[in-house]
């Protein structure tokens, strides 16, 4: 008898069914090796991109305060340069002023010297004066005239270039450094 002859069927059966749970458990040892591979991996991304959130979120924070900031310093230049055009307008409504009664001092005296001119007319040429009104009156009248318009028109151009140059600083001012 052979060798294969003395060992009984049912042995035959034994090995095959040890030999393919063996490599069964084979198979098994390593898909968990492969699965605790797995999920060190798992774990080294999971970290990674909680720390990348982290970074991003720090990142962010950092812009938005950066934000903020620039922000505040652009208001306060607009605000300094808003004060500063509000103090200069206040200045020139004082000069406006100051013209304006310098002005009413001028049509006060235009005034004195018309009624004296007249006076002196009436009682030395009365005749000559019925063809017309005198030139000093005439003159006195559109000095008067010419002022006023001259001092409105100067206050206006004032205003608007005080705006102007408060309006140029605050873009300058929003160019940044």
């Amino acid at each position: 008898m052979t060798l294969l002859g003395a060992v009984p069927a049912w042995c035959w059966w034994l090995i095959a069914m040890v030999l393919v749970a063996g490599g069964q458990q084979y198979r098994v040892v390593i898909a968990d090796g492969s699965a605790a591979a797995a999920r060190t991996e798992t774990a080294k991304a999971g970290k990674a991109l909680s720390d990348y959130r982290l970074q991003a979120a720090e990142r962010d924070r950092r812009a938005a305060v950066q934000a903020r900031t620039e922000e505040r310093r652009r208001q306060a230049e607009a605000d300094e340069e808003g004060e500063n055009a509000r103090q200069k307008l206040e200045l020139a409504q004082d000069r406006a002023a100051a013209a304006e009664s310098a002005a009413s001092g001028l049509h006060g005296e235009i005034k004195r010297l018309r009624d004296g001119h007249r006076a002196t007319c009436d009682t030395i040429a009365a005749q000559q004066r019925k063809t017309g009104t005198s030139a000093v009156v005439v003159l006195g009248g559109l000095l008067e005239d010419a002022d006023r318009m001259a001092g409105s028109c100067a206050a206006a151009l004032e205003r608007s270039r005080i705006a102007g140059l408060a309006c140029e600083a605050v873009v300058e001012g929003m160019k940044g450094p």
